[in-house]
């Protein structure tokens, strides 16, 4: 047998592969080359020698610092283009390598460029809101400003605007850095001070007002005509123009503040009409040069932005691949001369020779006299786990990988999940129509497959992009059962010939009701249409599905206990085989097994035996005769192969819990006793000699109490799962059945009652009804609910069997590995828990609204 077994041809993702502990000891002029040609290759994990060291005491923390200050002036570029509502063009020529010098001294020169154009931008931008408003003020205000008041007070005012007016305030400072200017001492006079406010602000503002001069005042407003960006928040905002008459100094510098508080912009008008036209003039003259500046500077900035985005992409991705080389680098020691770099790290088996001559490459570019020292070294702690995976089945790896990483050399659960996840999806979800819905969006999915690749994604979006396979294998499969249920959205065809029934009388109407008898061979593929609509459909299915589902569960656990035992012979540990996985087997299928062999008879033989009676009777009263409810022949021996059976799950169970913590006990003996004596006969030279590991794993105390606890809850658990675990594969049935009921009912109840009437507007109604039913229950949640439990059978049911799932993935320094931006790595880091929280919404509403 282990001959038949060690000839097997080994499967690439059954283990992992071989990994191997390196060391490299790297001259410093051929480090940084060095290190970035295995970044290219991607097949070198390094181990982090200075994880006693924080980030800032590392050798190469300046050049890290450097490379974030440089991600920091690109981020800032690219969100320049985007605001600007540019695009990142690349030329198409290839450009050559740019130092990491001259890159910072580029973007230093181009971040000083673009912020002094934003300055100047935001200056001109102020000041032509600040003479917009200053416009729209002169237009609004010179309707409050018409008087027939006494000359004493025109005369007052008109000096005062006169001082406003004059040639040299315009052209002098800012509007709103402008002050009113000391009008004449004159308490009996009538003065005003008008501006400009935003609109949500103006009833606060004019109360305080009231408030303040204790009513002592006249305020009007008017809305502006249009909206006025607002300088701090560069949103447009709505403003109203207000003019306040009042008396006295005193009550002008009320005003004053709190028109300063408010953050009303104030401006002067003259009453004088023939200045106030004279005026507007020079505004918008102002106004129209002010525009001019300010789409030559927009041009102007547009332009840099360009020259910067044609080779922003690269610039990224040359600082990004520095920085991760420095991180590298920052994980390596120098040795005692200060000239070499000492790292350790892993990588598979057969990278060895690429890894080696990359190695000798980069010391022949670096021109360095001294070459890479290349060697293996022993491992103690486990290696990371490594599968080479594909487009399909990488998709079923990260489903297996989000329950845990498989054990180093570890049997891998994806290889067999590969087929059994989608057809224990499709066992739940199994209508040949919507499996063909399905294969239609798994093929929209894979014909744009290389165009979404390229493209960034939402979270669902790109959970179903990444399982556009799994998608694609449980459409096929969903076909496959949807033929043997025979349902195309709940409607059976004869596709594999007529039916093996007819009715019972030729003149009868009634069949459905009436029954029907078989009168032919049976139907050659799937479920006889004649079954459905029938009186007997549901208990015929139910028994179907139930059983099916049954003999699924304990075949997949079977397979789960067989993959145990490939695990034990792998790492040879025969106390598992022996104590593990062989009382396992006896107490699975002495109970369930032999229940899974009573469903195979009673099918094959056509007996009307009732197994409820005969599996409670074998725990009851396994001696009594079975009578009608003999399934095969030897029913005399029928009581006593149920004991036997009974006998055989009952000394599982101490099979199970005893032998091994005490045969784990008696090794660990035997060891500790040939250590003791080995030890008198050691020098201390030897001592020291031995790894400080090696002597800390042999130091390893023995707690028995642990162990017998740990054998214990394991036993337990195995004996109450095989039972819960039996019960939990009936959701295979449940499902299936409420997929198909769902299904019915929107058929009949929806569709064909709605055609039944001769209004075409009800048949419009009821087929946009039953599409959208069909696409967002059956075709959105009936998928997703689906998914969840064939997930939980494999995660708990399969894998809980033999998957230990403690390992931890292989993460090698690759450039290709690393995230284009934060934002997409936060959404890859969520993903799983997002989708997850998703199904989980999603069943909770299907289980709702059955």
């Amino acid at each position: 047998m282990d001959d038949f077994l060690d000839k097997l041809p080994q499967m690439d993702l059954m283990r992992s592969e071989k990994m191997t502990l390196v060391q490299l000891i790297i001259p410093v002029e051929s480090a940084h080359r060095s290190v970035t040609y295995l970044g290219e290759l991607g097949l070198l994990q390094f181990r982090d020698l200075n994880a006693d060291k924080s980030p800032f005491q590392r050798t190469f923390a300046t050049q890290v610092k450097r490379c974030g200050e440089m991600s920091r002036k690109l981020r800032f570029f690219k969100d320049q283009i985007d605001k600007a509502g540019l695009r990142c063009l690349q030329r198409h020529e290839l450009e050559p390598n740019i130092e990491l010098g001259d890159l910072e001294r580029q973007l230093a020169d181009h971040e000083h460029e673009v912020l002094e154009m934003n300055s100047n931008s935001e200056k001109l931008r102020q000041t032509y809101n600040e003479l917009l408003e200053f416009k729209i003020v002169l237009q609004k205000a010179s309707g409050f400003l018409v008087s027939s008041n006494a000359h004493a007070i025109g005369d007052e005012t008109e000096l005062h605007e006169s001082t406003y007016s004059n040639n040299g305030f315009i052209e002098s400072s800012s509007l709103l850095e402008q002050e009113m200017r000391p009008e004449p001492l004159n308490q009996s006079g009538l003065r005003f001070i008008s501006g400009i406010i935003n609109k949500d602000k103006l009833l606060r503002f004019e109360r305080m007002l009231f408030r303040a001069t204790r009513g002592n005042m006249l305020f009007n407003q008017t809305p502006s005509d249009e909206e006025i960006m607002d300088p701090s928040t560069s949103e447009m905002v709505e403003k109203n123009v207000f003019v306040v008459f009042f008396s006295g100094e005193q009550a002008r510098t009320k005003i004053l503040k709190i028109c300063e508080a408010f953050g009303a912009n104030c401006y002067p008008v003259p009453e004088d009409i023939t200045k106030q036209r004279q005026l507007t003039r020079e505004v918008l003259s102002r106004l129209s040069d002010l525009e001019a500046t300010l789409d030559a500077g927009s041009r102007h900035r547009n332009n840099a932005l360009n020259a910067v985005g044609y080779s922003l992409t690269k610039w990224m991705t040359t600082v990004r691949r520095e920085k991760a080389v420095y991180d590298t680098l920052n994980m390596l020691n120098f040795d005692v001369t200060k000239k070499c770099l000492v790292g350790e790290g892993w990588c598979p088996t057969f990278a060895k020779t690429q890894i080696h001559e990359v190695l000798q490459r980069a010391t022949s570019d670096s021109n360095s006299q001294v070459g890479v020292i290349f060697h293996v070294m022993h491992a103690v702690e486990s290696p990371p786990t490594y599968f080479r995976t594909n487009k399909l089945t990488n998709a079923f790896q990260e489903i297996i990988d989000a329950y845990g990483v498989a054990r180093y050399q570890e049997a891998n659960p994806a290889v067999y999940s590969v087929v059994t996840y989608p057809f224990l999806f499709a066992v739940m979800f199994g209508d040949w129509g919507h499996g063909l819905c399905l294969l239609l969006g798994a093929l929209y999915l894979l014909a744009r497959e290389r165009k979404l690749s390229k493209q960034k994604l939402g979270s669902f979006m790109e959970m179903l992009f990444g399982g556009r396979y799994v998608i694609l294998l449980m459409a096929l499969f969903s076909i496959y059962c949807g033929l043997i249920y025979n349902e195309f959205f709940s409607v059976p065809f004869h596709i594999f010939g007529g039916s093996a029934y007819k009715c019972r009388d030729t003149t009868c109407s009634d069949a459905y009701t009436a029954g029907l008898v078989k009168y032919r061979d049976p139907y050659p593929f799937g479920v006889d249409p004649s079954w459905r609509g029938s009186r007997s459909e549901l208990p015929y299915l139910n028994s179907l599905k139930m059983k099916m589902s049954i003999l699924l569960g304990i075949a997949q656990m079977n397979l789960g206990l067989i993959l145990s035992f490939f695990n034990a012979r792998f790492f040879g540990s025969s106390l598992d085989i022996r104590y593990q996985f062989i009382p396992q087997m006896i107490f699975l299928n002495s109970l369930f097994g032999y229940l899974s062999l009573l469903i195979i008879i009673k099918w094959c033989t056509g007996s009307q035996a009732d197994l409820y009676h005969v599996m409670i009777y074998m725990f009851l009263s396994p001696t009594e005769e079975l009578g009608e409810n003999e399934l095969f022949w030897g029913q005399p021996f029928a009581p006593s192969l149920l004991i036997l059976l009974l006998l055989l799950a009952f000394i599982a169970v101490p099979w199970m819990l005893f032998p091994k913590p005490f045969a784990l006990r008696k090794i660990h003996m035997e060891r500790f006793q040939g250590r003791t004596y080995g030890l008198l006969g050691t020098s201390e030279v030897d001592l020291d000699v031995e790894p400080d590991s090696a002597r800390s794993h042999q130091e390893e105390e023995f707690n028995f109490s642990e162990i017998f606890v740990h054998q214990l809850i394991h036993s337990i658990e195995f004996v109450l799962g095989s039972v819960s675990n039996t019960a939990s594969y009936l959701r295979l049935w449940a499902l299936s059945l409420a997929h198909s009921e769902l299904s019915t009912v929107f058929y009949e109840k929806v569709l064909l009652l709605a055609w039944g009437y001769e209004n075409i507007l009800i048949r419009l109604i009821g087929v946009v009804v039953f599409a959208f039913a069909t696409a967002f229950i059956l075709l959105m949640m009936e998928t997703l609910s689906a998914f969840l439990h064939a997930l939980r059978l494999h995660w708990v049911e399969f894998m809980g069997k033999f998957f230990h799932g403690d390992g931890y993935k292989f993460k090698p320094f690759s450039f290709t590995l690393i995230s284009d931006d934060a934002d997409a790595l936060g959404v890859r880091r969520n993903l799983r828990r997002n989708s997850v929280c998703f199904l989980v919404v999603m069943v909770t509403y299907r289980s709702f609204l059955l």
